[in-house]
């Protein structure tokens, strides 16, 4: 038996992955405990998950309207650093009372492989986008550079000022929840290992409200995942618009946390603040979304062909690989009117390459091994001399 230390960021995109992972880890015997934000953790690992809680920065909210190079320098200047200050003490002391024989850090929760190498503990990092791992920021100089500098400071204030690998991955072992048809170009690092999504063994039902699916018409998932509420009003009514067009062979369920279609449900759109996207997608013909990883993961796993609309961050990396890969039409976010949807939606439908490119991709996913795969190697890592 080994004892895993999770240390996680409040995203939940981030915790769900590691939740996966987590739960197989505890089916195998080991004991696991989580540095983080106790409700999030809670919220996907389970209410009786030991949790270790970390202070966070107050108001870890970006504006909505950053964009490109804005948005990363915004992301790790003002989010990430300051995250990884914050939680630094807490997960230290974490680590001394828990004592790991392996933390397995977020690749956004730097305390944790600040913590690491500070205290001399095997880690592990836990990569669930693809964006750094395939190399999109490494082909940004500039910006490399300047992110190895925040990176250092760190070091010198919470870590181990001797050491020198990237703190984004452990010498040891890096988890990447894609494949690599999914990270075209990436660097090549012998301590990556490519699992595929890591989701939990057992799906909940999805519950809707009754009566309301149409078996004779496809089914449609829109969603802008968890931190895109507050930019989604006009793609979301331009989505719902393409499908009522094409009510008599299209149903679409709609994730709205912001609420700005509440009360608009009628029987070919109906809109939730939250919908059970794991549970629906095996039913599901084709999924509208961001490009966030987890989505077009997750959807590719049910071999459903997507349409993209990347808003920033890892996105446009993710929609431009699912793209190039023939599962999915790339739209512009802040130009997509319900014609470009209904085109692209009629596309992804109608057009079998697509569907087909997208079953490849779910045979190479499940072949990857999932949370199975990643518990796996953390146990191969825990058991090195």
């Amino acid at each position: 038996m080994s004892r895993f230390l999770f240390v996680v960021p409040p995203l939940t995109g981030h915790i769900n992955p590691a939740a996966a992972v987590a739960a197989e880890l505890t089916a195998r015997g080991h004991r696991v405990a989580w540095a983080g934000v106790p409700g999030l953790v809670r919220e996907a690992a389970g209410h009786d998950a030991k949790v270790h809680p970390c202070a966070i920065p107050e108001g870890l909210r970006r504006p909505p309207e950053l964009r490109g190079a804005a948005a990363l320098r915004f992301l790790w200047q003002d989010v990430l650093v300051p995250l990884a200050e914050a939680m630094a003490p807490d997960t230290e002391n974490a680590v001394r009372v828990f004592r790991p024989d392996v933390i397995v850090a977020d690749q956004q929760a730097l305390a944790g492989a600040l913590a690491a190498e500070r205290l001399g503990v095997r880690w592990a990092t836990s990569a669930t986008t693809p964006a750094e791992v395939g190399g999109a920021v490494a082909a940004l100089p500039r910006a490399e550079d300047w992110i190895h500098g925040l990176l250092g400071r760190l070091r010198e204030r919470h870590g181990d000022p001797g050491a020198s690998h990237d703190l984004r991955f452990s010498p040891g072992l890096v988890l990447a929840y894609t494949v690599a048809e999914l990270a075209a170009g990436h660097p090549p690092r012998p301590q990556l290992r490519w699992v595929g999504p890591a989701v939990p063994a057992r799906t909940p039902a999805a519950d809707l409200p009754r009566g309301w699916s149409d078996r004779t018409r496809a089914a449609v998932l829109i969603s802008l995942g968890t931190v895109n509420a507050d930019v989604g009003a006009r793609f979301l009514a331009e989505c719902a618009a393409a499908v009522r067009e094409r009510a008599h062979r299209l149903q679409a369920v709609v994730a709205d946390p912001g609420g700005f279609l509440a009360g608009t449900s009628d029987d070919t759109v109906l809109v939730l603040p939250r919908i059970p996207q794991l549970a629906l997608l095996p039913a599901a013909s084709a999924v509208i979304c961001h490009a966030g990883h987890n989505t077009v993961a997750e959807s590719l796993c049910h071999g459903v062909p997507l349409v993209v609309a990347p808003i920033r961050d890892d996105q446009p990396f993710v929609a431009a690989q699912v793209t190039a890969a023939g599962a999915a039409v790339r739209v512009r976010f802040g130009r997509a009117d319900r014609t470009r949807l209904g085109e692209a939606l009629d596309a992804v439908l109608g057009e079998p390459p697509y569907r087909l490119a997208a079953r490849r991709l779910r045979d190479s996913l499940h072949a990857a091994g999932g949370a199975g795969a990643a518990a796996g190697h953390l146990e191969a890592l825990a058991e090195r001399a």
